[in-house]
């Protein structure tokens, strides 16, 4: 048995999270192969407030407030763990969380860094060579990503990684299937995505757009941030979508859209997990364009692709009854075969055994 201290945003709530899902589907996978996990979550952003799930059985969380104090008692934790994780972008002192829980790391212990948003810390390291992160990556044993490709594995070593391994985002069949449609979420088009900066201007061009240019049709839009009052009237805006909705939220809408950030869409082989949530649902999932999609889904076939705006609304126009549910089909097979955090489990676990038998072994 493999004892994993997990330092991350929440893995109770998908508030302002939307790593949330990742973390459960690859953590619970890894706990049916005899790793246990202990998850360590600070009390900010209100995600206690909503937890969109309880404590599980195949996972320890322990949350702890939002201090420096208490940061410092659950790095200390560290100690006890086999293999050691701190996640990018906890919300809360990460470049000190990072420092404390690798000063803490046993000496035999594997010691790994898990970018989930990988070309903006990238970004961060490369425009500042005083990064807390960069200054540490020659003495992390592993950089494991939720995405990239090679794009990213090759950034990660020039700037001293010993290794980069992506371990995609995936499906989680029992918790992202189909469902009965619902009709408080029934329209043409929905999109779910939190409000953020660097997603704007393609939220602008892939929906808003559109939904101007066909008024007659229903546009729905979940997430975080967004205000109704500034998108256009055949816009719906639902604000948070908590998890136990998302399955109804994917199936019921005529077509779900996947919009990239921006950093996303430019270095390409970076599924969302909202791509395996709405395909293990059923939906007709369309999609911006970016590079690697077809080691996934296949384009025209499993899933829609839009390279514009325009591309969203002649689609739109033109899908024929009955063609988004055989989409949905396709795509809900596909990534079963292929696609589950069984099968990402399957691949970590072996990695890890491995590993921390060599980090382990006397020199």
């Amino acid at each position: 048995m493999t004892r994993i201290a997990f330092y991350g945003s929440s893995l109770l709530s998908s508030y302002w999270n939307g790593a949330a899902t990742y973390y459960r589907g690859i953590i619970q996978a890894l706990a049916a192969h005899g790793h246990r996990v202990t998850f360590y979550e600070p009390d900010v952003y209100d995600r206690q407030a909503n937890r969109d799930i309880d404590p599980p059985d195949w996972c320890e969380v322990v949350v702890y407030e939002g201090t420096p104090e208490a940061l410092k008692r659950v790095a200390a934790e560290a100690a006890k763990a086999d293999v050691v994780v701190k996640a990018s972008g906890v919300g809360f002192e990460d470049d000190a969380l990072l420092r404390e829980v690798m000063a803490h790391a046993a000496p035999g212990a594997l010691k790994i860094f898990w970018d989930v948003d990988a070309p903006a810390t990238l970004a961060a390291m490369q425009a500042n060579p005083d990064d807390a992160l960069r200054g540490m990556l020659p003495d992390l044993d592993l950089v494991l990503t939720y995405g990239g490709g090679d794009p990213v594995i090759d950034a990660y070593r020039r700037l001293g990684a010993r290794d980069c391994v992506p371990i995609y985002n995936a499906l989680d069949p029992a918790t992202h299937h189909p469902v009965p449609p619902d009709p408080k979420f029934a329209c043409d088009l929905a999109f779910l995505g939190n409000r953020l900066p660097d997603r704007e201007a393609r939220v602008e061009q892939f929906f808003f757009a559109p939904a101007r240019d066909l008024p007659s049709m229903r546009f729905m839009l979940g997430g975080s941030g967004w205000d109704q009052g500034a998108v256009p009237e055949n816009v719906r805006c639902l604000g948070h979508v908590r998890t136990a909705d998302h399955n109804a939220f994917n199936v019921t809408p005529r077509v779900v859209l996947n919009i990239a950030r921006d950093s996303m869409a430019a270095n390409g082989f970076s599924p969302a997990t909202r791509v395996f949530e709405a395909a293990g649902a059923g939906a007709c999932l369309m999609t911006d364009y970016w590079e690697g999609i077809e080691l996934f889904l296949k384009p025209g076939e499993e899933v829609l692709v839009a390279r514009d705006g325009q591309d969203v609304t002649e689609c739109l126009r033109a899908l024929p009854p009955g063609r988004d549910e055989a989409i949905g089909e396709r795509a809900r097979a596909r990534i079963l075969s292929e696609h589950t955090y069984a099968h990402r489990a399957r691949q970590l676990d072996a990695m890890l055994r491995e590993r921390v038998q060599i980090a382990g072994a006397p020199a």
